[in-house]
């Protein structure tokens, strides 16, 4: 049996591409690029290719159990791991650890989120199959870096030290500090020094090495989950994990083990990514008209006088754009959004706003 585990994590609700990606159906379930498959499918496929298929895991949100369900039918419930209520990555990869510790006690997991585009599938493969290779050999957190192309303020950075190179994949360094998402000049400043890398928030680990990390980083939370890992695989699991997550902290992995452990390394990574994490994320990857608008929908657009922008309204209707200078514009069931496209940073505020007052019916 193969010790290499992926832990896919789909429990997100995407709230930067609403009205698109809504509570109800979020972005990893909505087929963007227009392939025939969704985010979510994309991205198992690639990972049938690295472990097998048997050794793969998604965690998600109950509510999305009939969607994954619907989108990955060969994958058992074992497999779907349901998280009684949203607490952030750690939590999420914390539950997943015991549930591939019952099968695999010397498992190396290879962590990833269910959302992102990969365009050189190759050497995606190949970096994932290196990362498993050297943290099979070593006790690392093993984090993946994206070689950045711009100062891109919607990314966290990972500063390595290019003095500490691990001699076997020379593309490997030794971590010194996360930064979250940084102001325009502070990226501008990253790129320059040569020594960033975006945060792709892809991981690999031994699990024994990760354990000890969260016994270390964040007490509670193993302590929590240690609490009814003999629980684990039995009828008993549901109602203990809904206990355990109502006493659970929200907290991300970055935040509570990566940024605190002396055992983190980054892997270089060239493949081709994106995150597809925003409106202009989306915008960079589809094809343009000749002023530069991108239409990311099945319906009859007819754009006048307009550059830049991104529109994206529902199949069975005719839209007529004027005079719109890089802005987003998107209609999903009862929802119009009409947006700058450098002020989409407040959607997520948008949302919360409507959903004060509005309730959920329209987020």
């Amino acid at each position: 049996m193969s010790n290499n585990y992926c832990v896919i994590m789909a429990g997100g609700v995407g709230a930067r591409f609403w009205p698109l990606s809504r509570i109800s159906y979020p972005k990893q379930f909505i087929d963007f690029l227009g392939v025939g498959k969704s985010l979510l499918q994309m991205t198992i496929a690639r990972f049938e290719q690295i472990c097998p298929r048997e050794n793969i895991y998604i965690v998600t949100n109950e509510i999305y159990h009939p969607l994954i369900k619907e989108q990955l039918p060969g994958y058992s419930d074992e497999q779907i791991i349901l998280e009684p209520m949203r607490r952030n990555t750690a939590p999420c990869i914390a539950y997943a650890n015991y549930r591939i510790k019952k099968r695999n006690p010397d498992a190396n997991i290879v962590v990833s989120p269910s959302d992102h585009v990969i365009f050189n599938e190759s050497a995606f493969i190949e970096h994932i199959q290196s990362a498993l290779k050297c943290v099979e050999k070593n006790p690392w957190l093993l984090t993946l870096g994206i070689q950045p192309t711009r100062p891109d303020t919607g990314y966290g950075y990972i500063q390595y030290d290019d003095k500490n190179r691990y001699v076997p994949d020379r593309r490997i360094y030794k971590v010194k500090v996360f930064t979250e998402k940084p102001e325009l000049e502070l990226a501008k400043q990253f790129i320059e020094s040569g020594d960033f890398l975006w945060n792709a928030g892809i991981f690999a680990w031994k699990l024994k090495t990760i354990e000890q990390a969260f016994e270390l980083h964040l007490p509670d939370v193993h302590e929590l989950f240690a609490h009814i890992e003999d629980k684990i695989g039995t009828e008993q699991e549901e109602e203990a994990i809904h206990t355990t997550y109502s006493h659970c902290r929200s907290i991300s992995i970055d935040y509570g083990v990566m940024e605190k452990a002396d055992n983190v390394n980054v892997l270089s990574s060239d493949f081709g990514w994106s995150d597809l994490g925003t409106w202009t994320a989306l915008f960079e990857q589809l094809k343009k008209d000749t002023n530069n608008n991108a239409i990311a929908s099945p319906s009859d657009v007819f754009v006048y006088n307009s550059k830049d922008c991104i529109i994206n309204t529902p199949k069975n209707k005719v839209v007529v754009v004027q005079g719109l200078d890089d802005y987003i514009v998107s209609e999903s069931n009862n929802t119009l959004l009409i947006c700058k496209k450098k002020d989409e940073q407040q959607i997520r505020q948008f949302v919360t706003d409507i959903q004060m007052k509005k309730g959920d019916d329209f987020v």
